[in-house]
């Protein structure tokens, strides 16, 4: 009798791997076909750039840090550092 168990466990461990094996081949097989009938879109071509924004007026941007340097928001080295920036 253990005999027979033993075979019978073993044919099931088999049929059991061989229809996971199918299963996996058969659903892999069925994703490729899918992929393949699947319509092709053409490339799209990239946007285009969008224009580049004007240059900030250099008088404009001094007022502001001048603004901000007289409001406390800049010191006197970090108002030296942005002028100098923008100046240059």
């Amino acid at each position: 009798m253990p005999g027979l168990l033993r075979g019978v466990a073993r044919t099931a461990v088999i049929a059991g791997t061989a229809t996971s094996v199918s299963n996996r081949v058969s659903r892999r097989q069925a994703n490729r076909w899918a992929a393949e009938d699947a319509p092709q879109e053409p490339a799209q071509a990239p946007p285009p750039p969008e224009p580049a924004a004007e240059a900030p007026d250099p008088l404009e941007q001094l007022k502001q840090l001048g603004e901000l340097r007289d409001s406390g928001v800049l010191t006197q080295e970090e108002f030296a550092i942005q002028k100098a920036r923008i100046l240059a």
